[in-house]
């Protein structure tokens, strides 16, 4: 018989495996729950396979560069009703 969490690890190495390979979550998800696992492992699987796949991504280690640009100040023109009256 097997033990739940053997059923979850092993539906966590599926879920990663097959998202290297470009399908989505959702697919997968449809493809287990027709397949007769449950919602619960599934759900416990995808996120276990998040949590790794997130481990191996590197972390940026540089910093986002933030410019500012300063336009010249735009002489300002009078209202139309100014230059008529004024």
């Amino acid at each position: 018989m097997y033990k739940p969490q053997n059923i979850i690890q092993q539906l966590t190495d599926y879920i990663k495996k097959n998202l290297s390979k470009g399908y989505t979550e959702d697919t997968l998800k449809f493809s287990l729950i027709s397949q007769g696992y449950s919602k619960i492992s599934i759900d416990r699987a995808i996120e276990l396979a998040n949590r790794d796949l997130a481990k191996t991504i590197p972390l940026i280690k540089e910093k986002p560069q933030i410019s500012y640009k300063i336009t010249p100040n735009m002489p300002v023109r009078k209202s139309f009703w100014k230059r008529i009256f004024g």
